[in-house]
């Protein structure tokens, strides 16, 4: 039988790792602030130590954030895929995955892709990436596929127009939205191929 651990979403560690990081130096700041007035001399160092975990996720996030792709870039990578045929759209989606560790297996249907690391494995659907509108059928119908296969979770890569229904159910059944930013960082296009678009 395999554990599996989850961070809930909404844990005060999760919501830090999806703030701005100097959210989590600014906490840790305050618990030190608080150690000082409230804590004897003698408890200082334990009680300051409660701002560790702030700093290691502040450290994360900083990480994280450095990482991403600027505004420029999103929009010049936006533009670029919005250009593109099914075809070298999803062959620069498998070669991203593939360069992220994942075993990449192509699939038709509700699922394009099955991804497979360290024993998870993930459904992506991006077929419909530059649909206007991006409703909860689509969304359904990746869910019911993730069940099927017994899928960790399940990506859903959209340029624009998920409707606000759809995140929500998104948000409820491990779906997560690869949209603008999070695309960019992860097709990593060469610039003279988002020149070229």
């Amino acid at each position: 039988m395999q554990l599996k651990f989850k961070v809930s979403e909404n844990s005060l560690f999760s919501i830090l790792l999806r703030s701005s990081w100097w959210i989590s130096f600014a906490v840790a700041l305050g618990v030190l602030v608080l150690a000082r007035l409230i804590a004897p001399e003698a408890y200082f160092v334990p009680a300051a130590s409660l701002a560790l975990p702030f700093l290691v996720i502040g450290a994360i996030a900083a990480w994280k954030q450095l990482r991403l792709p600027g505004r420029g870039r999103v929009a010049a990578t936006v533009e670029a895929v919005n250009a593109m045929s099914w075809r070298d759209f999803s062959a620069l989606v498998e070669q991203a995955f593939q360069r992220e560790g994942y075993t990449v297996t192509r699939l038709s249907g509700a699922a394009d892709f099955k991804l497979v690391k360290m024993g998870k494995t993930t459904l992506v659907c991006c077929k419909r990436w530059k649909a206007a509108s991006h409703g909860l059928e689509p969304l359904r119908e990746l869910d019911r596929r993730r069940e099927a296969e017994e899928a960790h979770d399940a990506l859903y890569v959209a340029l624009a127009g998920v409707t606000d229904n759809a995140r929500a159910f998104a948000g409820k059944h491990r779906i997560r939205l690869v949209e603008g930013q999070e695309l960019a960082g992860l097709l990593r296009l060469p610039r003279r191929a988002k020149a070229a678009a």
